[in-house]
């Protein structure tokens, strides 16, 4: 089934742009009868329908990931990432004058989000009309289609109203030229959100048993987060009608879908990536992925291996390498990321960050000869800040830091907390998030990945339920422990478990055996451990830990440093404090944290305290994003070109 959405016709694609964007060349305009291509009508069959749900699939849910707008519109200018090695894109990050309506000099430009989701709705309104309109009893196209066609819209009109607040709602597909458009609210775009996302969870069923294609759960999740976006802080100004009854339908629906997702037993499980279609793609606990494939032909690539990626190619001893990925070091972490785990006790991190490089061109360095393929290259120290065993953070072969397996020292060590302060922030090295590392790509710089894409899974709709219950005992109705069981269910998955090696580690690198490309093992950095033990600086344990919170009275105490920065002193704001926290360590990278502190509204408060280079620059008006001036120069009122002031008056405040 999974080969069913990854091979979709490119025709679908030119459709989808006429319908969806701007349909802006008359039919007239050429007289001859096109014979090579399908035109709108093959939408009014039940092969066009279906053809053209596996061009949305693409579309709406894979489409971003071959673009540098992913990372930039949802992990940069957060309190989890800042700009790494490699400044492209940092007016996403910094907030400076160089980012609004028209950004210029980037990859990532000011339009790129919204036309893609428009392109998105256009052909998602197509489905919807066709299949409605279509004279048939089949189920494939009155249930599965239709119901497809509603979730496309409604999670595209998603991801416009929590970025951009209120946008123009376009419902039905275009056969003409259409220049005239007016914002909707943001009440109106989540009512329409929350409609559709209604009609898909009617429509459609559980029948699959894989997350490459849309389920009723699937439509359960997104629309208790569509609830719960309607219910948070960024929409206080109308939602106090609907607001405790959606809190109750978040609840509901997640525990409709958490009955059906069952965590994997380990965290390692959903990141142990050895293969395309392997089988950490396929694991209960996942809802929804963005589906792509060896077939090179059709460019349904994933960048996302290449973004989280730090420099390790240009260090002595060190040369780029299959398994070490191809460094665009767009993010690195910032100390919030670091520190908001605990490193003794919570598996998550060390499962997920790779914080040592094996030597692979070797050579000699500071009178010590390295081999390639055995000497340990680069470790990340990632210690607590009141450890003082470290004062040289760069270059770092000090005889008294030796690998425990060769007795040799370590040419380049860079250590998070250190006497000089030195730090993270102020080098270009940092340990690489490696959620989407892969290696099975076909050359040393080829950038297409072939790795599915975790759009929602179970541990995130327990998070959901949890700041439901949180928001639920702020109007009165239950109590703030009512959120502990959803989280502990979270946090006990991460925890070591009774005879787990802490020094393991594994990633996508797992997968290079499968790659084309031949690669002899010295040249290989990937190395199957961390630096667990380094950075702690513990006895060796193998016991059992328990992550359970007992008392929303005593948070753990990486929560309480955090609440004591941002000053909060309510019950609810600790809480939602501590849920946000627990979003980051179990799905940090998993592009929903600028959404997340947005709608909570905790945006401006988190990157002045923990992000340095948006810090000086980020204001409110900064938790939703500015109208692109394309869009704005590009339509019409009572037949003519907006004026400046209407133009402004259309523009989010601020921009």
């Amino acid at each position: 089934m999974k080969k069913y959405i990854k091979y979709y016709s490119p025709f679908l694609m030119l459709i989808a742009l006429t319908i969806g964007v701007s349909s802006c060349v008359k039919e007239s305009f050429i007289d001859e009868e096109l014979k090579t291509d399908r035109a709108i009508p093959f939408f009014d069959t039940e092969q066009g329908i279906q053809e053209g749900v596996i061009g949305a699939y693409y579309r709406v849910l894979a489409h971003s990931f071959r673009s540098e707008y992913q990372f930039g519109t949802t992990q940069y200018g957060t309190d989890e990432f800042h700009v790494g090695g490699d400044d492209t894109n940092s007016q996403w990050n910094n907030y400076d004058s160089r980012f609004g309506s028209i950004i210029v000099s980037t990859r990532t430009n000011a339009q790129e989000m919204w036309d893609d989701k428009y392109i998105g709705i256009g052909l998602a309104n197509q489905i919807i009309y066709s299949a409605s309109n279509f004279d048939s009893s089949n189920p494939e196209i009155k249930n599965i289609a239709l119901g497809e066609g509603y979730f496309f819209r409604a999670y595209n009109y998603l991801k416009l109203v929590r970025a951009y607040g209120g946008v123009p709602l376009k419902l039905e597909p275009s056969t003409t030229v259409e220049l005239e458009f007016t914002r909707a609210s943001a009440e109106d775009v989540l009512a329409q959100v929350i409609d559709d996302f209604t009609q898909a969870y009617n429509l459609l069923n559980n029948g699959v048993s894989h997350p490459h294609r849309i389920s009723k759960d699937a439509a359960a999740h997104y629309l208790a987060k569509a609830y719960l976006t309607r219910a948070s802080e960024i929409n206080d100004g109308w939602n106090s009608a609907t607001k405790q009854a959606d809190l109750q339908k978040v609840v509901q629906l997640s525990d409709e879908v958490i009955a059906n997702h069952p965590l994997a037993s380990n965290y390692q499980d959903l990141w142990r990536y050895t293969q395309p279609d392997g089988d950490n793609e396929y694991l209960p606990e996942l809802i929804l992925s963005a589906s792509f494939g060896r077939d090179a032909s059709l460019e349904t690539y994933n960048m996302s291996h290449v973004f989280f990626t730090a420099r390790y190619d240009d260090l002595q001893m060190m040369k780029r390498d299959l398994t070490g990925m191809r460094p665009y070091s767009r993010m690195a972490a910032t100390y919030f990321t670091y520190d908001v785990f605990d490193h003794i006790n919570d598996s998550r991190f060390w499962k997920v960050f790779r914080t040592k490089h094996r030597v692979n061109r070797g050579g000699e360095f500071g009178g010590v000869t390295y081999t390639p393929g055995v000497d340990l290259g680069i470790m990340y120290v990632i210690n607590s800040p009141d450890d003082t065993r470290f004062a040289n953070t760069v270059n770092n072969n000090d005889p008294g830091i030796l690998y425990s397996e060769t007795g040799k020292t370590i040419p380049h060590v860079y250590v998070a907390h250190a006497a000089d302060g030195v730090g993270l922030l102020a080098n270009p090295r940092f340990p690489s998030l490696s959620k989407h590392f892969e290696s099975d790509r076909t050359a040393i710089n080829d950038n297409r990945g072939m790795r599915d894409e975790f759009l929602a899974r179970s541990a995130e709709t327990y998070l959901m339920a949890a700041e439901a219950k949180i928001r639920l005992a702020s109007l009165g109705s239950g109590s703030y422990a009512d959120a502990l069981p959803y989280i502990n269910a979270v946090r006990n998955r991460g925890a070591y478990k009774s005879g787990e090696d802490r020094s393991y580690y594994e990633d996508g690198a797992e997968s290079y055996p499968t790659s084309t490309y031949t690669q002899p093992f010295a040249d290989n950095s990937y190395m199957n451990e961390n630096s667990y033990y380094e950075s702690n600086n513990i006895p060796v344990t193998t016991a059992a830990t328990d992550l359970t919170i007992a008392s929303t009275a005593s948070l753990p105490a990486e929560d309480e440093a955090v609440i004591a920065t941002l000053g909060y002193s309510s019950e609810y704001d600790r809480m939602l404090c501590l849920v946000l926290n627990e979003r980051t360590r179990e799905l940090c990278g998993e592009w929903h944290r600028w959404e997340d502190l947005s709608r909570t509204k905790t945006l401006v408060a988190r990157a002045r305290a923990y992000n340095p280079q948006a810090s000086p620059n980020i204001q409110e008006f900064h938790n939703l994003r500015p109208i692109p001036q394309s869009f704005l120069d590009a339509i019409y009122t009572e037949g003519r070109p907006l004026s400046a002031d209407e133009k402004q008056a259309m523009q989010n405040p601020g921009y």
